[in-house]
C-alpha cells in the first residue's frame, strides 16, 4: 500500500508539473516588462515634467503602471483559461471588435488628423489593439474549420480575406495605416501556416505594394514619410527632423552608452521619445551593448513563443500560439527598423516598451493565453480532420 501510495504521489506530481505553464517564457515576457517600464521612465521623464510644469517626472511611468498591472492580472487568468474557450469565442471577440472599431468614429478622440482612441476618464482605450488579437483569433480557429480546403481559392484566399476585410475596412476609415499594415502582414504568416497556396499570397503581396504605392501618391504626409525617410537631410527642420534626431541619439550612444538616465535627445529634442522612437533613446543611454541586450531578450522571447506553439497538442492551438508571437515579432522588426531609418517611419510602437496602455494590457494578456497553451505541450497530440 505505501509502495502503492508513493506511485500515486510521483504521478499526481508529474501531472502537475505537466500542467505548469512554461516557465522560461514566462519569465523572458516579465524581463521584457521589467526592462520596458525602466526604460519607459528615463525616456518620458523630460516631457512628463514639461507638462506638469516641472512638478512631477512620472506622470506617463504611474499611467503605464496601472494598464502594466491590468496587463499582469490578464495574464494570470489567461493563463488558466483553455485554448478551447477561445475557439468558441473566436466569433463573438470578431465581432465585438468591429463594432468597438466603429465607435471610435462615432464617439472618438481625434489626434494627428486620425481618430483612433475613445476616452476612459484619465486614460484612452484604442479598439485597434483588439482587432489585432480578434483577426488572429478569427484566423486560428478558421484554420481548424477548413483543414486542408485552406488549400483552395474559395477558402484560403476568400474566406480569409472576407474575415479580413471586416477589421480592415473600419480601420481604413479611421485612417490607421500602420494597423492595417501590421495586421495585413500578421495575416498573411497566418494564412501561410494554414495551407493557402503561395501564388495567392504573392499575388496580394503585389497587390499591398501597389495599394501603398497609390496611397502615397494621394496622401500628402505619406509621401512626405517617403521622401524624409531617403532624404532626411534635406529637410532637418522639418519632415526630416524626426529621423535625424533618433540617428543623433543612435549615434551618441556609442559602444557603452550615455549612462542610464542621461540621454540628451529627450529633452524634447526627439518628438514621441517615449512612444515610438524609445528604441533611440535605449540606445542613447545604454549604447551598442544594450541595445544588443533588449535585441537578444525580444529574439529569446520570440523562439520560445514558437517553441510552444510547435508543440501545442492541436492545431488551433498551435496556430493561435504561432499569430500571437509573430505580432510581437513583426512589431519589433518594423520599429526597429524605422527608428534606424531602414523603414519609412510606420507609427508602429515598440512591444512592452512604448507608452501605450491599451497595447501593453492586451499584449500581456495575449502572452497569458501562450502560457496556457504552453500547460498542455507535454498531452499527446490531437489527430483532427476538417470539420
Amino acid at each position: 500500500m505505501v509502495s502503492r501510495f508513493w506511485t500515486d504521489t510521483k504521478e499526481h506530481r508529474r501531472l502537475r508539473a505537466d500542467e505548469a505553464v512554461d516557465k522560461p517564457f514566462l519569465i523572458l515576457v516579465l524581463a521584457l516588462l521589467g526592462v520596458g517600464l525602466i526604460v519607459l521612465y528615463s525616456a518620458s521623464s523630460a516631457q512628463s515634467l514639461y507638462d506638469t510644469g516641472y512638478t512631477v517626472s512620472t506622470r506617463y511611468l504611474q499611467k503605464q503602471g496601472v494598464c502594466a498591472v491590468i496587463g499582469l492580472v490578464c495574464m494570470a487568468a489567461f493563463s488558466r483559461i483553455p485554448a478551447s474557450f477561445w475557439f468558441r469565442g473566436a466569433w463573438a471577440v470578431y465581432g465585438v471588435s468591429i463594432v468597438l472599431l466603429l465607435l471610435v468614429l462615432v464617439v472618438g478622440k481625434s489626434a494627428n488628423g486620425a481618430q483612433r482612441w475613445i476616452p476612459i476618464g484619465s486614460l484612452q482605450f484604442q479598439p485597434s489593439e483588439i482587432a489585432k488579437f480578434a483577426v488572429i483569433l478569427l484566423f486560428a480557429r478558421l484554420t481548424r474549420e477548413f483543414g486542408e480546403r485552406a488549400r483552395r481559392f474559395r477558402y484560403g484566399v476568400l474566406g480569409f480575406g472576407a474575415a479580413l476585410m471586416g477589421i480592415l475596412v473600419p480601420l481604413a476609415l479611421e485612417k490607421h495605416l500602420s494597423a492595417i499594415l501590421l495586421i495585413g502582414m500578421v495575416a498573411a504568416v497566418m494564412m501561410f501556416i494554414a495551407g493557402t497556396d503561395c501564388r495567392w499570397l504573392l499575388a496580394g503581396a503585389g497587390a499591398a505594394v501597389a495599394f501603398v504605392i497609390v496611397y502615397i501618391t494621394v496622401m500628402g504626409y505619406a509621401g512626405d514619410r517617403v521622401s524624409a525617410w531617403l532624404h532626411p537631410e534635406l529637410d532637418p527642420s522639418d519632415t526630416g527632423y524626426q529621423i535625424l534626431q533618433s540617428l543623433y541619439a543612435i549615434g551618441s550612444g556609442g559602444v557603452f552608452g550615455l549612462g542610464f538616465g542621461k540621454s540628451r535627445q529627450k529633452y524634447l529634442y526627439l518628438p514621441f521619445q517615449y512612444n515610438d522612437y524609445i528604441f533611440a533613446i535605449l540606445c542613447e543611454e545604454l549604447g551598442l551593448v544594450g541595445a544588443l541586450g533588449v535585441m537578444a531578450l525580444f529574439a529569446a522571447t520570440i523562439c520560445r513563443g514558437y517553441r510552444i506553439a510547435l508543440q501545442a497538442k492541436d492545431r488551433f492551438s498551435t496556430v493561435l500560439a504561432a499569430g500571437l508571437i509573430t505580432l510581437i515579432a513583426v512589431q519589433t522588426v518594423l520599429n526597429l527598423c524605422v527608428v534606424t531609418n531602414l523603414l519609412p517611419s510606420t507609427g508602429i510602437s515598440l512591444p512592452f516598451f512604448s507608452y501605450g496602455g491599451t497595447a501593453l494590457a492586451v499584449n500581456l494578456g495575449e502572452m497569458g493565453i501562450v502560457l496556457s497553451i504552453s500547460r498542455h505541450v507535454h498531452e499527446t497530440k490531437t489527430q483532427e480532420v476538417s470539420l
